[in-house]
């Protein structure tokens, strides 16, 4: 993770900036087919619930964050 990500979701969640739904992914092995399943996963398990919501994705959580 980059630290320009970490800016992005303390703008998003510690500041209340309106925003229509974020996923946070905190991967450690950023690869794209880590990241493209733990994507679909996701969508499997949640996506009813994903809408205006701050989403943080680890390698063994899902965590749905609030302000």
């Amino acid at each position: 993770m980059t630290d320009h990500d970490k800016d992005f979701g303390e703008k998003i969640f510690r500041e209340g900036n309106p925003h229509r739904g974020v996923i946070f992914l905190r991967l450690e092995n950023e690869r794209a087919t880590n990241k493209i399943e733990k994507l679909q996963l996701l969508l499997e398990n949640y996506a009813d619930r994903l809408p205006e919501q701050f989403v943080v994705v680890t390698e063994n959580q899902v965590r749905f964050a609030s302000p």
